[in-house]
């Protein structure tokens, strides 16, 4: 043993005091305890992946183009109809805001295998070569003409607008100025009256009408956010699957149905194809159509879509 030096009488220090720790017993920890820390700090990053993907899904800065088709057809013309309704629409979940511009039905463009034609007749010339392919050839029509990435189509047939207006007990829609035989203000709609209004030619133009079909959108969206409609769900859901075709991936519904729940009229950004930016003109058959001014045209285009 080494020797010890006294500081004063009756105290003893060791000349190395460090070597007294090793007299203490050694705490010894469970090895069988660490995996539970490790598996909790996984499950803590698992979950922030989940929740990560899960704000990616609904809330990314990603919008989803798609083209609203309204199809004449179901007046003895079978599905050989033509699309009096063309709207480019785009959803984005974030903001959350709808996007919407119509296009007029005479707009002369390139169709392909075609040549120049009206754009309405682009659904009615794939249809009559394929059945089945009309929708997707009218979104590829107004993707190239418009240059706007479009991938997903939702086709109405205009016959049974009807029965969809009826099962959720009528539709409101909000004019400012008179319209279609009706004064400015607030008017309640059943199905019939709703068809009428949409597909009304008097006393206006394509122009007004396009407007007037997106009123009717507007009042269909808000009547479907009121609770008070919401029992009537699957009479509406029956109608809407005998006349409405969805090509929308089912994964993306919710995450557009967000959206729209999210969103309010005001957040609905409503567009047309303008006078100004057309160019009426006859073709040599006598069809009285109109050329588009691109260069007015892209600046809707980038406005709403950022193309």
């Amino acid at each position: 043993m080494e020797e010890s030096k006294t500081d004063s009488p009756g105290i003893t220090q060791p000349t190395n005091p460090g070597k007294r720790l090793d007299s203490f017993q050694p705490i010894h920890v469970n090895p069988a305890l660490q995996p539970v820390k490790k598996t909790l700090s996984m499950g803590w990053v698992i979950l922030a992946l989940l929740v990560l993907v899960f704000l990616l899904y609904f809330f990314a800065p990603i919008g989803t183009n798609f083209v609203i088709l309204g199809i004449d057809g179901g007046l003895g013309r079978g599905d050989l109809g033509r699309t009096d309704t063309i709207i480019l629409t785009s959803i984005s979940p974030l903001r959350p805001d709808i996007e919407m511009l119509s296009i007029p039905r005479d707009l002369w463009v390139p169709i392909e295998g075609v040549g120049e034609n009206r754009i309405n007749t682009a659904y009615f010339f794939a249809e009559a070569r394929q059945t089945g392919s009309g929708a997707g050839a009218a979104a590829k029509v107004v993707s190239q003409s418009f240059h706007v990435p479009v991938s997903y189509t939702v086709t109405l047939r205009m016959d049974g607008l009807l029965d969809f207006i009826d099962a959720m007990g009528g539709v409101d829609i909000a004019l400012v100025n008179p319209a279609a035989g009706y004064s400015a203000g607030v008017h309640h709609l059943d199905g019939k009256a709703a068809l009428a209004f949409a597909r009304s030619r008097a006393g206006t133009d394509d122009f007004l009408r396009m407007a007037q079909g997106q009123v009717l959108i507007r009042g269909v969206l808000k009547r479907l956010l009121q609770p008070e409609v919401w029992p009537a769900a699957p009479e509406i859901i029956k109608s809407v699957r005998a006349v409405i075709s969805v090509e929308i991936p089912f994964w993306l519904w919710p995450r557009l149905g967000l959206a729209i729940l999210r969103s309010s009229p005001g957040n609905i950004n409503s567009r047309v194809i303008t006078r100004e930016m057309v160019r009426p003109f006859t073709t040599n058959q006598g069809a009285q159509v109109l050329a588009p001014n691109w260069d007015a045209i892209d600046v809707v285009t980038r406005e709403l879509f950022g193309n």
